[in-house]
Order: C-alpha cells, then sequence, then structure tokens
C-alpha cells in the first residue's frame, strides 16, 4: 500500500546512506522546508551521527528499519551504483516512494526491474538527475520549443573532474561500479537524450585504470532525425564542464559548470547574444528534485515529465551499449 502523506509539503523524507551526497541533499531539504524524519546506514554509529549533524529524529543501524519506518513517505537512495536496485526495491516492497541517484542503476536490466515493480506497487520511481529540474535547463527548454534555435543539429558537453586517483578509492572500484561512465558521464549522456532523444547509434572509446575502471569516456551518437551528439567524461583532468547546443537559427551555450546552476546565453549565427539567463538559485539546487517528487505524491501521479521511467531505463541501455563498446563489465553482472 502506498503511503498517503499526511497534508501537503508534509511528505516524510528518510535518507538511506550517509556519505557526500546524502549531506548535500538533506541539508538543501532542510534549507528548504523539507521534512525529514529518519536516516538509514549499515551502522547505527553513522547514522546516529549523521541524524545528529542534521536534526534528525531517527537513525537506524539498517536500511530494512529504515524502509519500515511508517513516518517515511520517500526513500531517498544513496548508495554506490551496484546497490541501487536492492536499494529501490526494499524501499518500494516497503511501500515508499523512491528518488534514485544517478546512474540509476549498474545496468538497463535492473532499471527495467525496478521501475516495473514501482508501476505494479503505484509508487513514485523518480532517478535523481538533479540538472533537470533546475531553472536553467527549464529556461533552454522554453528557447528550443519556441524556436529560437530553427532546426537542432546538434548537442556537445563534457563532465571532467580530477577525481581521487588511489585505486582503493570508490570511483576507482569496480566492484562498487567505479570509473569515470557511470558517476560522470550520465550527465552528458542524459542530456543528449533530453534535447536529442534516444540515439539510433551509439559509438565510444575510452582508457581505463589500473584497476579496471574507466578513467575517461568519449561517445558519439547519431539520434532519429539525423543530429549528432557529442560527450566526453572523464575522473583524472578537469576541463572546461560547459555544454552547446546547435541549431540552424543560432545556438545555446550553457556555461560552467552546466550541469549545475549555471549561467544560459543564445545567440545567434553570427554571434549576437539574443538572450541571457543567470538567475540566481538558493542552496546547491537539489531542492527542486525533492519538489518534483512531492507534487508527484500529491497529485496521486507516478511519472515526472522531466524524468519519466521509460527515460531513465533508456539512458541505462544506452549506456550498457556504450559499455559495450568500450568492452567494460562489471564484477556484479
Amino acid at each position: 500500500m502506498k503511503p498517503t502523506p499526511r497534508s501537503a509539503g508534509d511528505v516524510g523524507w528518510g535518507i538511506l546512506a550517509t556519505g557526500g551526497v546524502a549531506r548535500i541533499f538533506t541539508r538543501d531539504l532542510l534549507l528548504h522546508g523539507h521534512r525529514v524524519v529518519a536516516v538509514g546506514s549499515r551502522s547505527v554509529a553513522s547514522a546516529e551521527s549523521f541524524a545528529t549533524e542534521f536534526g534528525i529524529a531517527r537513525g537506524y543501524g539498517s536500511y530494512e528499519e529504515l524502509a519500515a519506518d511508517p513516518d517515511v513517505d520517500v526513500i531517498y537512495i544513496a548508495t554506490p551504483h551496484n546497490f541501487h536496485a536492492a536499494n529501490a526495491e526494499l524501499a518500494l516492497e516497503h511501500g515508499k516512494h523512491v528518488l534514485v541517484e544517478k546512474s540509476f542503476t549498474l545496468t538497463g536490466e535492473e532499471a527495467q526491474r525496478i521501475t516495473d515493480l514501482g508501476r505494479r506497487k503505484e509508487l513514485v520511481v523518480l532517478e535523481a538527475m538533479w540538472t533537470r529540474f533546475l531553472p536553467h535547463m527549464a529556461h533552454v527548454h522554453s528557447l528550443i520549443g519556441d524556436g529560437r534555435l530553427g532546426e537542432l543539429r546538434s548537442v556537445h558537453a563534457d563532465h571532467t573532474q580530477r577525481l581521487p586517483q588511489q585505486d582503493e578509492h570508490r570511483i576507482n572500484n569496480p566492484c562498487l561500479g567505479g570509473g569515470a561512465l557511470l558517476d560522470l558521464g550520465i550527465y552528458p549522456v542524459s542530456f543528449a537524450w533530453e534535447i536529442l532523444g534516444r540515439p539510433v547509434d551509439v559509438q565510444a572509446s575510452a582508457t581505463f585504470r589500473a584497476s579496471g575502471v574507466d578513467s575517461s569516456v568519449a561517445t558519439v551518437f547519431q539520434h532519429d532525425n539525423g543530429a549528432i551528439s557529442t560527450t566526453y567524461s572523464s575522473s583524472e583532468t578537469r576541463g572546461p564542464n560547459t555544454a552547446t547546443v546547435l541549431g540552424t537559427e543560432g545556438r545555446i551555450e550553457i556555461a560552467a559548470t552546466w550541469y549545475g546552476p549555471a549561467p544560459v546565453i543564445l545567440l545567434d549565427n553570427d554571434g549576437k547574444v539574443l538572450d541571457r539567463y543567470d538567475e540566481p538559485v538558493s542552496g546547491r539546487g537539489m531542492q527542486y528534485q525533492a519538489a518534483e517528487v512531492e507534487r508527484l505524491i500529491h497529485a496521486n501521479e507516478t511519472v515526472s515529465p522531466l524524468m519519466p521511467p521509460s527515460q531513465s531505463v533508456g539512458i541505462m541501455q544506452t549506456m550498457d551499449k556504450i559499455r559495450t563498446e568500450i568492452g567494460l563489465r562489471y564484477p556484479d553482472e
């Protein structure tokens, strides 16, 4: 049975895992008036420390206890990629809506299984691709929707960071779904999907670390209308972290860091600036995805038009194709 929120704006959030991204998200939740009622970890000490840090009433030493809490309506899942599917299944089987960190799962098959379960349970299953819910991305879509670019021809985006280089770090551990693709590449791949739709042809190349994970990935996609997108992601070099959408009548440039709140400019084919968008965002900006979850719950809906479950599945299937192209398999497969 799916949970019934007590009143509008009073959805009870549970936080599953206590790592860095869980801290950022919880901080944004509390800053913007959302109700966080419990946190779960694999250890009581970690859960209680997190609960004390953020003033959360209950800290559980297991994910099962968190999922069983009757005051929790929706669970935010922030574990490493290879645990997302099992964690989401646990929450859904207990009747909880889920917001699942990206990448959504490890494989397309897992993504399909989770979204099918959510549909059967009539629960929200939303990928936490926070970029999609940010105001500057709404502005990008308004420019495209108004025909300001003419016909869309290409998308280009990078996500490049100098992350920890030690083999024992999670990002470099194949047993935890480490590597540039799932942590970083998911952003530009999802953006290409968002703007141009499902790619009909996928080409990719990569470099690898000694631990076996990918350290950089480049992709070239062709889409239904003939448009082409390119992405580049790296965990060992920090690049511009910008994105561009090209059309026959002009282009959109999204400044660094494009996947977070960032300035957007529209230019014509002569390079003349036609439109600028640079509105400040409170906090990190993760509250917008939380607001979408709560909107869906109160509207008794389960599918967000901004990040539908079917697209999360399709994107993970594209990620599977990229991994086939570069010869990457995870131990859990």
